[in-house]
């Protein structure tokens, strides 16, 4: 995994496993790579990994059943989709429509140039 500057790398690594469970990777009750394990498969320190794992316990995304694991939380996908949506539609969506009406770009376009891409 290549790992931006613009975010501290437990971040990305927590945002990573959150992909994996919206992609169906890890699915609700599904054993998630050990912290340690997770550590050497994105070449980190294994202290971050356990960072990254404590981000997302506390954010009730995954959970320990001590001496077996971590585990995806029942749920989890759909708290991940909610939060990011807000996300976007805070962070996101303000800029991209600023620069829609400084370009000119319609609704229409958009909707245009997202049937091309399916």
């Amino acid at each position: 995994m290549t790992f931006s500057n613009d975010k501290p790398i437990y971040l990305q690594m927590a945002d990573r496993l959150c992909d994996e469970i919206l992609s169906d990777v890890y699915k609700d009750d599904d054993r998630i790579p050990s912290v340690r394990e997770y550590a050497v498969l994105l070449e980190v320190n294994t202290n971050t990994a356990v960072k990254a794992y404590d981000e997302l316990s506390r954010a009730n995304i995954i959970y320990n059943k001590r001496g077996l694991g971590y585990f995806v939380t029942k749920g989890a996908k759909q708290q991940i989709l909610k939060e990011r949506k807000k996300a976007f539609m805070k962070e996101h969506l303000p800029e991209l429509f600023r620069q829609m009406q400084l370009l000119g770009i319609t609704l229409e376009d958009v909707k245009d140039a997202y049937a091309a891409q399916q």
